[in-house]
């Protein structure tokens, strides 16, 4: 090998030893760079992680605070004081509960047991099964529903139909959120959040579905917020046994204080708290709807014993208008107008026509309603059986009889006037004046059909089911109307025979200005 040679060999392999060089050099910097990509990437994902944890620790804080600090009390306890404390700590404070609960079941449910109930509720059955019953009950929206309006919005076709295409392969559904489980004595309330593409009417036509999931006879759906509704599940019926009214009073202010007439005791409502109904003022015109038999005297008698005071001192003037001769009569001396046949309900409602009017000229311009006085009492009318004067009756009787209603109806309320009518047959036939009696009560009813007459529209699918009170449950009916959004079941207390009597005694002997149908012939009607 010459010269030449031996330097092209030294120069090629020099050259290939620099190369090498740089290669070692460029590989070691980025082996460093994809090693510090590598690290940052699994920090990053470790920060993610750690971030989404402790989102869920404080979800779970918020949503669940009683819970996570029940656990981190245990947790604190069993560190400290050992498992063997807290065994026996649990038993002592079981047997402690139990006795109380047999001693004082009312005070224990109230300070106690409804908060372990629920919490014990909402872990054990609706947590784990609402979303099944709610998606059952159709109750639920398909997670590609809310992508597809969405992509409306797109500019680019093409990412339009991949974000459609993407969308309807989604086979998810949203379903309405569990927020909060509150448990009374007879009731339990599943507050959930409504999903986009819900409303609250979505639940109000489930209801008997519900029922039916949860096992129970009766659920009742409340719209708390435009996107939250409380689902209530009956566990006891409060409403099965008879309810009783409130005692004549024995010696009470003959000037009829303590009574307030714009909520008089009528019953119980299904969740244990006082039914209460207006005598005078907005809304106390009302329309009591039963077949034979479904309590509507207890409707009618209930309320006017838990005024007697008033109507002794003279601050109501009862009027009562009973065709049958049967329900208003046996307590007639309270009443300073009774009647019986069309002629003489017709001069009832002329008197009170005449004392309307007198009114108007007592008081037009000078105050915008009546103030409540025993010169100018509350004339409430009691109008039993009022089909049988507003259709079957002669043709001129009958729109007599219509007209004059009609007029006590529109103008009575700021004059102190009060319509209470009953019928067994709620058509609009039957009774042209129902639309201007706001109040409604529908006892037990013939058919379905027969609860939107009464109620109106929507309020057999909002939970008014009328037509299946038992023929046993007497008083037992449902209210809508004037300020209640959702039907609520009731039951008015039974008013016996001999409390109908205490009361005419009580109401007569107190001195109240009674005057007989026969008296008052001829006369303007202020009596």
């Amino acid at each position: 090998m010459n010269t030449q040679e031996i330097m092209t060999t030294l120069a090629v392999g020099g050259g290939l030893a620099v190369v090498l060089w740089v290669l070692a050099k460029v590989g070691r910097v980025l082996a460093s760079v994809f090693e510090a990509l590598a690290a940052l990437a699994v920090l990053g994902v470790a920060l993610w992680g750690l971030l989404r944890a402790v989102g869920w620790i404080v979800r779970q804080l918020v949503g669940h605070w009683r819970t996570c600090l029940a656990l981190l009390a245990l947790w604190g306890w069993c560190t400290v004081l050992g498992w063997v404390s807290l065994v026996v700590t649990v038993g002592v404070l079981a047997a402690v509960l139990l006795v109380w609960w047999r001693l004082d079941a009312v005070g224990y449910d109230q300070w106690c047991g409804r908060w372990l109930r629920a919490w014990w509720l909402r872990w054990a059955l609706y947590g784990r099964k609402l979303a099944g019953w709610l998606h059952a009950c159709g109750l639920t929206v398909r997670d590609d529903a809310i992508p597809v309006d969405v992509t409306v919005n797109l500019v680019s076709r093409r990412r339009k139909r991949e974000a459609v295409a993407k969308a309807r392969q989604a086979s998810g559904v949203a379903v309405p959120k569990l927020l909060s489980v509150r448990s009374g004595p007879s009731w339990d309330e599943v507050r959930v959040r409504l999903v986009p593409g819900q409303k609250p009417e979505d639940f109000d036509e489930k209801a008997r579905e519900l029922a039916v999931a949860r096992k129970v006879s009766r659920c009742q759906v409340r719209e708390l917020e435009p996107n939250v509704v409380s689902i209530d599940f009956m566990r006891r019926d409060l409403l099965e046994a008879a309810v009783a009214c409130l005692p004549v009073p024995e010696m009470l202010p003959t000037d009829g204080s303590g009574v307030d007439l714009r909520a008089v005791y009528a019953g119980s409502t299904e969740y244990g708290k006082p039914w209460t109904v207006p005598l005078m003022g907005r809304g106390a015109h009302t329309l009591v709807a039963g077949a034979t038999g479904a309590g509507k005297g207890s409707v009618m008698w209930s309320p006017l014993v838990s005024a007697a005071p008033a109507i002794r001192a003279g601050l109501v003037r009862m009027s009562g208008i009973d065709p049958k001769a049967m329900e208003l009569s046996y307590g007639r001396g309270i009443f300073a107008r009774y009647g019986q046949s069309g002629k003489e309900a017709l001069e009832i409602l002329e008197a009170l026509i005449d004392e309307l009017e007198n009114r108007k000229r007592v008081f037009a311009g000078n105050t915008r309603e009546v103030p409540l006085s025993t010169e100018y009492p509350l004339e409430l009318l009691e109008f039993d059986e009022i089909g049988a004067l507003t259709r079957y009756t002669d043709r001129k009787t009958r729109e007599a009889i219509v007209e004059r209603v009609a007029v006590l109806a529109t103008q009575g309320r700021a004059l102190l006037f009060t319509v209470r009518g009953y019928v067994q047959e709620p058509t609009k036939d039957t009774v042209p004046v129902r639309e201007l009696l706001p109040r409604r009560v529908a006892l037990r009813v013939a058919s379905k059909t027969q609860v939107p007459m009464v109620l109106g529209d929507g309020a057999y699918e909002r939970g008014a089911w009328a037509n299946r009170i038992p023929e046993g449950s007497a008083g037992v009916g449902y209210v809508w109307g004037e300020g209640i959004r959702e039907p609520l079941r009731v039951r008015a207390g039974w008013v016996p025979d001999q409390t109908i009597k205490h009361l005419e005694r009580y109401v007569t002997n107190g001195g109240a200005s009674v005057v007989h149908l026969s008296d008052r012939r001829g006369e303007r009607g202020t009596a």
